[in-house]
Protein backbone atom coordinates (compact mmCIF):
# COMPACT_ATOMS: atom_id res chain seq x y z
CA UNK A 1 0.00 0.00 0.00
CA UNK A 2 1.38 3.55 -1.07
CA UNK A 3 2.26 5.15 2.42
CA UNK A 4 -0.44 7.97 1.73
CA UNK A 5 -3.21 5.75 1.25
CA UNK A 6 -1.89 4.09 4.58
CA UNK A 7 -2.21 7.19 6.75
CA UNK A 8 -5.74 8.14 4.82
CA UNK A 9 -7.07 4.87 5.99
CA UNK A 10 -5.46 5.33 9.48
CA UNK A 11 -6.90 8.78 9.58
CA UNK A 12 -10.43 7.05 8.72
CA UNK A 13 -10.11 4.79 11.54
CA UNK A 14 -9.34 7.32 13.94
CA UNK A 15 -12.43 9.56 12.77
CA UNK A 16 -14.25 6.07 13.08
CA UNK A 17 -13.33 5.67 16.41
CA UNK A 18 -13.39 9.44 17.41
CA UNK A 19 -16.76 9.39 16.17
CA UNK A 20 -17.88 6.39 18.07
CA UNK A 21 -16.34 7.36 21.26
CA UNK A 22 -18.58 10.76 21.41
CA UNK A 23 -21.88 8.80 20.31
CA UNK A 24 -21.05 6.56 23.62
CA UNK A 25 -20.69 9.42 25.50
CA UNK A 26 -23.66 11.69 24.31
CA UNK A 27 -26.07 8.69 24.84
CA UNK A 28 -24.29 8.09 28.33
CA UNK A 29 -25.52 11.66 28.98
CA UNK A 30 -28.67 11.26 27.62
CA UNK A 31 -29.26 8.81 29.79
CA UNK A 32 -31.22 9.71 32.98
CA UNK A 33 -29.54 8.70 36.29
CA UNK A 34 -31.19 5.81 37.74
CA UNK A 35 -32.97 6.63 41.18
CA UNK A 36 -31.63 5.57 44.83
CA UNK A 37 -34.33 3.51 46.51
CA UNK A 38 -33.67 2.28 49.85
CA UNK A 39 -36.06 -1.21 50.70
CA UNK A 40 -36.50 -1.61 54.62
CA UNK A 41 -37.85 -5.12 55.42
CA UNK A 42 -40.24 -6.24 57.85
CA UNK A 43 -40.40 -9.85 57.14
CA UNK A 44 -44.28 -11.28 56.44
CA UNK A 45 -44.93 -13.61 53.37
CA UNK A 46 -42.86 -11.84 50.84
CA UNK A 47 -39.98 -13.02 53.17
CA UNK A 48 -41.55 -16.75 53.53
CA UNK A 49 -40.51 -20.23 52.69
CA UNK A 50 -42.87 -23.26 52.06
CA UNK A 51 -41.96 -27.03 52.34
CA UNK A 52 -42.56 -27.66 49.00
CA UNK A 53 -43.88 -25.76 45.79
CA UNK A 54 -47.67 -26.69 46.27
CA UNK A 55 -47.81 -24.80 49.69
CA UNK A 56 -48.83 -21.57 48.74
CA UNK A 57 -50.89 -20.98 52.28
CA UNK A 58 -49.18 -23.22 54.59
CA UNK A 59 -45.61 -21.91 55.35
CA UNK A 60 -42.99 -20.00 57.37
CA UNK A 61 -43.13 -16.01 56.89
CA UNK A 62 -39.99 -14.06 57.72
CA UNK A 63 -37.46 -16.62 56.46
CA UNK A 64 -35.65 -15.09 53.89
CA UNK A 65 -33.22 -11.91 54.30
CA UNK A 66 -33.98 -8.44 52.90
CA UNK A 67 -30.20 -9.22 50.78
CA UNK A 68 -31.66 -12.54 49.27
CA UNK A 69 -34.74 -10.85 48.23
CA UNK A 70 -32.54 -8.12 46.21
CA UNK A 71 -30.34 -10.71 45.01
CA UNK A 72 -32.65 -13.04 43.66
CA UNK A 73 -34.66 -10.02 41.49
CA UNK A 74 -31.53 -8.85 39.45
CA UNK A 75 -34.03 -7.16 37.71
CA UNK A 76 -34.00 -4.25 39.96
CA UNK A 77 -30.72 -3.04 38.94
CA UNK A 78 -32.54 -2.11 35.62
CA UNK A 79 -35.37 0.63 37.30
CA UNK A 80 -33.12 1.89 40.80
CA UNK A 81 -29.85 1.89 42.80
CA UNK A 82 -30.79 -0.51 45.72
CA UNK A 83 -29.93 -1.19 49.05
CA UNK A 84 -31.47 -3.03 51.76
CA UNK A 85 -31.57 -2.93 55.08
CA UNK A 86 -33.71 -5.59 58.05
CA UNK A 87 -35.18 -3.59 60.26
CA UNK A 88 -36.85 -6.40 61.71
CA UNK A 89 -38.20 -9.99 60.93
CA UNK A 90 -41.47 -10.34 61.88
CA UNK A 91 -44.75 -12.24 60.26
CA UNK A 92 -46.96 -9.17 60.55
CA UNK A 93 -49.49 -10.39 62.79
CA UNK A 94 -46.96 -10.20 65.58
CA UNK A 95 -46.23 -6.62 64.97
CA UNK A 96 -46.42 -3.77 68.13
CA UNK A 97 -46.54 -0.47 68.37
CA UNK A 98 -42.84 -0.74 69.45
CA UNK A 99 -41.98 -2.29 65.64
CA UNK A 100 -44.23 0.56 64.20
CA UNK A 101 -42.29 3.49 66.10
CA UNK A 102 -39.14 2.33 65.15
CA UNK A 103 -40.31 1.68 61.74
CA UNK A 104 -41.99 5.33 61.36
CA UNK A 105 -38.58 6.95 62.77
CA UNK A 106 -36.20 5.00 60.29
CA UNK A 107 -38.49 5.72 57.44
CA UNK A 108 -38.60 9.58 58.33
CA UNK A 109 -35.11 9.37 59.30
CA UNK A 110 -34.48 8.02 55.69
CA UNK A 111 -36.73 10.37 53.94
CA UNK A 112 -35.16 13.25 55.06
CA UNK A 113 -31.28 12.06 53.33
CA UNK A 114 -30.99 13.48 49.82
CA UNK A 115 -29.61 10.02 48.61
CA UNK A 116 -32.82 8.69 48.84
CA UNK A 117 -35.08 8.85 46.12
CA UNK A 118 -38.12 6.83 47.62
CA UNK A 119 -38.47 3.83 50.13
CA UNK A 120 -39.85 0.72 49.84
CA UNK A 121 -41.19 -1.78 52.96
CA UNK A 122 -41.90 -5.17 52.47
CA UNK A 123 -44.10 -6.50 54.90
CA UNK A 124 -46.88 -9.11 55.93
CA UNK A 125 -50.39 -8.96 54.41
CA UNK A 126 -52.00 -9.24 57.62
CA UNK A 127 -51.30 -6.33 59.38
CA UNK A 128 -49.80 -4.16 56.37
CA UNK A 129 -52.70 -2.09 56.04
CA UNK A 130 -52.72 -0.92 59.34
CA UNK A 131 -48.65 -0.24 59.17
CA UNK A 132 -49.65 2.18 55.44
CA UNK A 133 -52.29 4.06 57.20
CA UNK A 134 -49.78 4.65 60.21
CA UNK A 135 -47.05 6.19 58.09
CA UNK A 136 -49.73 8.06 55.47
CA UNK A 137 -50.27 10.01 59.11
CA UNK A 138 -47.30 10.23 60.92
CA UNK A 139 -44.39 10.29 58.56
CA UNK A 140 -43.90 13.96 56.61
CA UNK A 141 -42.36 13.63 53.28
CA UNK A 142 -43.18 13.84 49.70
CA UNK A 143 -41.28 11.09 48.75
CA UNK A 144 -42.93 7.96 47.68
CA UNK A 145 -43.01 5.60 50.47
CA UNK A 146 -44.07 2.36 48.64
CA UNK A 147 -45.69 -0.37 51.10
CA UNK A 148 -45.21 -4.50 48.89
CA UNK A 149 -45.77 -7.84 50.58
CA UNK A 150 -47.26 -11.31 49.05
CA UNK A 151 -50.26 -13.47 49.06
CA UNK A 152 -47.71 -16.58 48.39
CA UNK A 153 -44.31 -17.24 49.68
CA UNK A 154 -41.61 -17.33 47.29
CA UNK A 155 -40.95 -21.12 47.15
CA UNK A 156 -44.81 -21.45 45.67
CA UNK A 157 -45.73 -22.20 41.94
CA UNK A 158 -47.36 -18.58 40.77
CA UNK A 159 -45.51 -17.16 43.62
CA UNK A 160 -46.40 -12.95 43.39
CA UNK A 161 -43.72 -11.39 45.67
CA UNK A 162 -41.02 -10.85 43.07
CA UNK A 163 -42.99 -8.66 40.42
CA UNK A 164 -44.80 -7.25 43.17
CA UNK A 165 -41.53 -5.91 44.47
CA UNK A 166 -40.27 -5.19 41.61
CA UNK A 167 -43.22 -2.71 41.32
CA UNK A 168 -42.70 -1.24 44.30
CA UNK A 169 -39.29 -0.26 43.65
CA UNK A 170 -40.43 0.96 40.21
CA UNK A 171 -42.64 3.04 41.73
CA UNK A 172 -40.91 4.31 44.32
CA UNK A 173 -38.42 5.49 41.99
CA UNK A 174 -40.78 7.44 39.89
CA UNK A 175 -40.98 10.95 39.92
CA UNK A 176 -44.89 10.61 39.41
CA UNK A 177 -45.73 8.73 42.68
CA UNK A 178 -44.08 11.76 44.44
CA UNK A 179 -46.42 13.44 46.82
CA UNK A 180 -49.30 10.95 46.85
CA UNK A 181 -49.42 9.77 50.37
CA UNK A 182 -48.26 6.11 51.49
CA UNK A 183 -48.55 3.87 48.80
CA UNK A 184 -49.20 -0.57 48.32
CA UNK A 185 -48.53 -2.13 45.32
CA UNK A 186 -49.82 -5.65 44.82
CA UNK A 187 -51.42 -7.73 41.74
CA UNK A 188 -50.10 -4.95 39.31
CA UNK A 189 -52.59 -2.19 40.99
CA UNK A 190 -51.14 1.16 42.94
CA UNK A 191 -53.25 1.59 45.80
CA UNK A 192 -53.65 3.93 48.49
CA UNK A 193 -52.44 3.46 52.07
CA UNK A 194 -54.68 5.44 53.91
CA UNK A 195 -57.77 3.54 51.97
CA UNK A 196 -56.65 -0.59 51.14
CA UNK A 197 -57.86 -3.39 53.03
CA UNK A 198 -57.51 -6.95 52.84
CA UNK A 199 -60.41 -8.47 51.71
CA UNK A 200 -59.39 -11.97 50.99
CA UNK A 201 -57.58 -14.38 52.47
CA UNK A 202 -55.48 -16.45 50.34
CA UNK A 203 -56.19 -14.69 46.73
CA UNK A 204 -53.29 -12.49 45.03
CA UNK A 205 -56.24 -10.18 44.35
CA UNK A 206 -56.82 -9.52 48.08
CA UNK A 207 -56.48 -6.29 48.29
CA UNK A 208 -58.24 -3.38 47.41
CA UNK A 209 -60.18 -0.20 48.26
CA UNK A 210 -63.86 0.83 48.23
CA UNK A 211 -62.87 4.01 45.81
CA UNK A 212 -60.96 2.12 43.33
CA UNK A 213 -56.57 1.71 43.26
CA UNK A 214 -55.03 4.79 42.41
CA UNK A 215 -53.49 3.14 39.27
CA UNK A 216 -51.59 0.76 38.17
CA UNK A 217 -47.96 -0.54 37.14
CA UNK A 218 -47.01 -2.23 33.61
CA UNK A 219 -43.44 -3.55 33.30
CA UNK A 220 -42.37 -0.88 35.53
CA UNK A 221 -44.47 2.48 34.34
CA UNK A 222 -46.64 3.92 36.32
CA UNK A 223 -50.96 4.50 35.21
CA UNK A 224 -52.57 7.02 37.46
CA UNK A 225 -56.21 6.67 37.51
CA UNK A 226 -56.84 9.15 40.19
CA UNK A 227 -54.82 11.29 42.93
CA UNK A 228 -55.72 10.87 46.77
CA UNK A 229 -56.94 14.22 48.52
CA UNK A 230 -57.56 13.60 52.32
CA UNK A 231 -54.95 14.87 54.51
CA UNK A 232 -51.68 12.63 54.73
CA UNK A 233 -48.14 12.65 55.31
CA UNK A 234 -46.78 16.20 54.44
CA UNK A 235 -50.21 17.82 55.58
CA UNK A 236 -50.77 15.64 58.51
CA UNK A 237 -51.28 16.72 61.88
CA UNK A 238 -49.25 14.06 63.65
CA UNK A 239 -45.62 13.76 63.21
CA UNK A 240 -43.75 10.79 63.80
CA UNK A 241 -41.05 12.99 64.60
CA UNK A 242 -42.60 14.22 68.01
CA UNK A 243 -43.95 10.52 68.83
CA UNK A 244 -42.00 8.86 71.31
CA UNK A 245 -44.77 6.45 72.54
CA UNK A 246 -48.27 5.29 71.41
CA UNK A 247 -50.80 4.83 74.38
CA UNK A 248 -53.05 2.00 74.54
CA UNK A 249 -56.60 1.25 72.90
CA UNK A 250 -58.31 -1.34 72.14
CA UNK A 251 -61.37 -2.24 69.55
CA UNK A 252 -64.58 -3.66 70.68
CA UNK A 253 -66.78 -5.30 67.70
CA UNK A 254 -70.44 -5.33 67.86
CA UNK A 255 -72.65 -7.71 65.84
CA UNK A 256 -76.20 -9.19 66.10
CA UNK A 257 -76.86 -10.32 69.39
CA UNK A 258 -73.89 -8.75 71.37
CA UNK A 259 -73.38 -8.78 75.01
CA UNK A 260 -71.51 -6.25 76.98
CA UNK A 261 -68.56 -9.15 77.93
CA UNK A 262 -66.07 -7.78 75.69
CA UNK A 263 -66.51 -4.20 76.40
CA UNK A 264 -66.78 -3.89 80.55
CA UNK A 265 -63.66 -6.20 80.30
CA UNK A 266 -61.74 -3.61 78.24
CA UNK A 267 -62.92 -0.84 80.22
CA UNK A 268 -61.44 -2.57 83.25
CA UNK A 269 -57.77 -3.01 81.76
CA UNK A 270 -56.73 0.27 82.24
CA UNK A 271 -57.02 1.71 78.14
CA UNK A 272 -56.80 5.02 77.14
CA UNK A 273 -59.67 4.53 74.73
CA UNK A 274 -62.24 2.37 73.43
CA UNK A 275 -62.63 2.08 69.64
CA UNK A 276 -66.49 0.49 68.76
CA UNK A 277 -66.82 -1.25 65.95
CA UNK A 278 -70.31 -1.18 65.35
CA UNK A 279 -72.49 -2.21 62.32
CA UNK A 280 -73.63 -0.66 59.47
CA UNK A 281 -72.67 3.42 59.98
CA UNK A 282 -71.33 2.78 63.52
CA UNK A 283 -74.45 1.69 64.97
CA UNK A 284 -74.39 0.94 68.68
CA UNK A 285 -77.08 -1.45 70.14
CA UNK A 286 -79.40 0.49 72.93
CA UNK A 287 -77.89 -2.39 75.32
CA UNK A 288 -74.58 -1.35 75.01
CA UNK A 289 -75.17 2.50 75.20
CA UNK A 290 -75.02 3.32 78.67
CA UNK A 291 -72.24 0.96 79.06
CA UNK A 292 -69.88 3.05 76.46
CA UNK A 293 -70.88 5.98 78.47
CA UNK A 294 -70.26 4.31 81.94
CA UNK A 295 -66.72 3.62 80.74
CA UNK A 296 -66.13 7.00 79.11
CA UNK A 297 -66.94 8.62 83.08
CA UNK A 298 -64.30 6.01 84.52
CA UNK A 299 -61.80 7.26 82.42
CA UNK A 300 -62.20 10.85 83.17
CA UNK A 301 -62.65 10.36 86.70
Amino acid sequence: MHISSRFRALAAGAALLAAGAIAQAQTTQQQPALPNVMILATGGTIAGAGASALNSATYAAAKVGVEKLIAGLPELSKVANVKGEQVFQVASESMTNEHLLALAKRVSQLARQPDVDGIVITHGTDTVEETAYFLTLTVHTDKPIVMVASMRPGTALSADGALNLYDAVAVAGSKDARSKGVLLTMNDTIQSGRDVSKNVNIVPSAFSSQWGPLGMVVEGKNYWFRAPVKRHTMNSEFDIEQITALPPVEIVYSYAGVSATALDAVAKSGVKAIIHGGPGNGSVADRIVPRLQAAREAARS
